[in-house]
Formats: C-alpha cells, sequence, structure tokens
C-alpha cells in the first residue's frame, strides 16, 4: 500500500467521486452515459442493500482513487456478503491500491463474523486473496458466468453445512433484465 493514501469507510459526500471513477475504471456500452458499474452502485445505495461497514475508498491527497462496494446477499437461507464492484483510477492500477481495499474488506468481515465473501471476477487475480471457485465450496451460481469467475472466500465463521444456492442483492438482478 502507498504511504501517502488512506482507506476509510465510503460517505455520502464521496458519491460523486465514485460514480466518475467507475465510469473511468470500466467501459460504457455504446451510447450509455454510465457504466454499468456506476449504475450498479446507485441502484445498491438507493434499495438499502449496501453494507457500510464493508464498503470502502482509496483516498490520495483528497481523492478518491479506489472504491470497492459489498451488498446483502444470501447464501441458501442464511444472510451473505457479495463483494463488487472495485475500482481503481486506471492510471494507479497495479500499485496496490485494489489490494488495500481488499484487505480491508476481508478484515472487517472476520471483525463482523461473516462467513464467507462472495465475488465474480478474475480467478488469477482475487486467487491472490485466498478466493477459490465458489462451486467447489458448495455455494451454487446465481447466474450463467463461468463457473472460474464465480468465487469465494471462507472466513473463520464458515461451516461446509453452510453451502448452498447463492443470491445477490436484487441490483444484480436488474442488470439481466
Amino acid at each position: 500500500m502507498r504511504d501517502d493514501m488512506t482507506i476509510r469507510r465510503e460517505q455520502p459526500t464521496d458519491h460523486a467521486q465514485i460514480a466518475a471513477l467507475h465510469d473511468d475504471a470500466f467501459p460504457r456500452v455504446e451510447g450509455a452515459a454510465r457504466s454499468v458499474e456506476s449504475s450498479l452502485v446507485d441502484e445498491l445505495r438507493g434499495d438499502g442493500d449496501v453494507i457500510d461497514e464493508l464498503t470502502f475508498v482509496a483516498e490520495l491527497d483528497g481523492v478518491v482513487v479506489g472504491h470497492v462496494m459489498c451488498s446483502t446477499a444470501t447464501l441458501g437461507e442464511s444472510p451473505s456478503v457479495g463483494l463488487g464492484p472495485i475500482a481503481v483510477t486506471p492510471e494507479l492500477q497495479r500499485q496496490g491500491i485494489g489490494a488495500a481495499l481488499m484487505a480491508s474488506v476481508i478484515a472487517s468481515a472476520e471483525q463482523r463474523g461473516d462467513a464467507v465473501i462472495v465475488l465474480l471476477g478474475d480467478p488469477a487475480y482475487y486467487a491472490h486473496f485466498g478466493f477459490v471457485p465458489a462451486g467447489e465450496l458448495g455455494i451454487g451460481c446465481p447466474g450463467p458466468w463461468d463457473p472460474a469467475h464465480f468465487q469465494a472466500k471462507t472466513l473463520r465463521a464458515w461451516r461446509p453445512e453452510q453451502a448452498g444456492p447463492f443470491r445477490y442483492a436484487p441490483a444484480f438482478e436488474r442488470l439481466d433484465a
């Protein structure tokens, strides 16, 4: 992690910078004013599904340069954590900002007593944080994604009998609509 960077919880005053960050970090569908990820962040907030204790920004010289959001999900009949989206300013990627955000989420989820964190992403990147294909843990994929990209990281509170079908917050389901 950079010495001049701060990781802290997202605040309402960060929302405009976070939207711009996601729009810069992710491609837009042709003709769209915003990235899907930026719109997803707004919808998760609007639905009240953001887990505030697991949603962080990376700040450098007073500017938000990284963001990770976690939202409520279900695993079987139990509450769970869905991670994403996560973004870093494109010109600052590969400098440890994303890793610092991930470390903050994982440590905070451990402190909260969460059992597992689930995400959709690059297996080569997320393996560094202990994520494995969720199917290997008996966690059922909620969408038509490559099983290698649907991943989970178990935490101390995990018990194998907690496995089952996973479901993201409703805003994720509306992405496909």
